[in-house]
């Protein structure tokens, strides 16, 4: 039998989705039960005992289709109050499914001018568009929006998109930060941008002392290598709990696809940004209610802020409240203070969450030609491909099963606690499972 990977889109387009969450009814006491496992639960799953109907050609077909009928009926509506409030859920729509970009761009380049009248949410969803979408077409007209963006987070999605579109706007940049907002340094999201417009030029630190780091021993640790800017597939591997890598019974180093790229391609540290590079927290296994994820179980990871000090720490008592000193303390001493690393602490303090590691129900024929194909970037989280029965929906192969049942296998603790750590490694094209397996080979493990 043939397989092909298939989507279920949004369930309601007027939604825009924050991060991974699970989605729920707006009435909390209509939430869907989620399921929890264990570790023993997790590896009695086989593939075949999960299904989504949408997962089927025709179930996809017709999601699409709708998808696609609520997109042209948003570009129809006649210029005003309804459309203005159409458009974030319009381009959140044209991000995913790749249709209508040129249709759709006139009316995202008409809102700009105006945009600093409309609520922070608003710009935020506009301006993500703008970086995701038209950044060469918008620069000129966010510019001189800049003054009058008073808060941080469209501020920085608006300087972000120059930086994509202008390459002289890193120095303007550096001139405004400060001036527009004095206690940058006080703001995570500033705090990254200003690493970004004044790169370090210290070498980075040793990758094998990362990847033999202790961090807590006793605790199975997934390693993500992710290239820089996120737009080639990274590979995921899993460190057990005695602190060696898993290998296959020929030996072969466990080293399989996974995406960090969000569809936006903002850093970490914005909403629906990129995977954020650094040290999260493991803290169990569920099934989410957000249909682009779909029932294979995701791994529940955390950021720093997110969990508490003692739930990041697997420990009772970690600190009554968080500081840098608790998240370097898990670090080797070469990766303490490193500014790219810290970007996951950033994130927390930025207030993003839900970055989960989980399969996908999106169809990869969206992103064709796309540098990352067969990748399906998402809101953020870090992405694994499956493979689903066209006729019937169920699901036939899983790489996010096998991640979170490798995982589970590697660990000792039935509550599948544990470590992810996210690092960039240099280079050009997909990371070859070569390169992991010759830094696992350096680091000893």
């Amino acid at each position: 039998m043939t397989s092909r990977r298939f989507s279920l889109p949004l369930a309601a387009l007027t939604l825009t989705l924050a991060a991974c969450a699970p989605l729920a009814p707006q009435k909390p006491a209509e939430k869907p039960a989620e399921k929890r496992y264990t570790a023993a639960e997790l590896l009695a799953l086989q593939p075949t005992d999960l299904a989504w109907p949408a997962m089927s050609t025709a179930g996809e077909r017709a999601q699409r289709e709708q998808a696609v009928a609520g997109i042209r009926a948003r570009l129809a509506l006649p210029p005003g109050p309804e459309r203005d409030a159409a458009l974030p859920a319009l381009f959140d729509a044209v991000a995913q499914y790749n249709a209508d970009i040129d249709a759709a761009r006139p009316l995202l380049l008409a809102a700009l001018p105006a945009l600093a009248e409309r609520d922070d949410d608003y710009q935020r969803a506009l301006l993500t568009a703008a970086h995701t979408l038209y950044a060469p077409e918008s620069a000129s007209l966010i510019e001189p929006l800049l003054p009058q963006l008073t808060a941080s987070k469209p501020f920085a999605i608006a300087a972000y998109t120059l930086l994509q579109a202008d390459t002289g706007a890193a120095e303007r940049l550096r001139v405004r930060v400060p001036q527009q907002f004095p206690a940058w340094a006080d703001d995570a999201r500033l705090a990254a941008l200003m690493q970004r417009l004044q790169p370090s030029a210290a070498a980075p630190p040793s990758l094998p002392e990362l990847l033999a780091a202790p961090l807590q021993p006793g605790f199975a640790v997934i390693v993500s290598l992710q290239r820089p800017g996120r737009q080639q597939m990274g590979l995921v591997l899993v460190r057990a709990a005695d602190g060696r890598f898993v290998r296959d019974a020929s030996g072969r180093l466990f080293a399989q696809p996974q995406l960090a790229l969000a569809r936006s391609g903002l850093p970490g540290t914005l909403t629906n940004g990129n995977t954020p590079q650094g040290l999260f927290t493991i803290v169990g296994a569920g099934t989410a209610t957000n249909p682009n994820i779909g029932p294979t179980p995701y791994l529940h990871s955390k950021l720093p802020i997110e969990a508490t000090p003692a739930e990041f720490a697997h420990a009772d008592d970690a600190g009554a409240e968080w500081n840098d000193a608790i998240y370097d303390s898990l670090l080797p001493p070469g990766w303490r203070g490193w500014a790219p690393f810290r970007e996951a602490w950033l994130a927390g303090r930025a207030g993003r969450d839900e970055l989960l590691v989980h399969g996908t129900t999106i169809n990869p024929a969206y992103y064709a030609g796309a540098s990352y194909f067969p990748g399906t970037p998402q809101q953020g989280c870090m992405v694994s491909s499956e493979d689903w029965d066209p006729a019937t929906g169920r699901l036939l192969a899983s790489r996010q099963l096998t991640l979170a049942q490798t995982y589970a296998a590697a660990g000792t603790r039935s509550d599948l606690a544990g470590y992810l750590i996210v690092v960039e490694l240099p280079g050009n094209g997909p990371v070859a499972p070569a390169e992991a397996e010759a830094l696992v080979a350096a680091a000893g493990r």
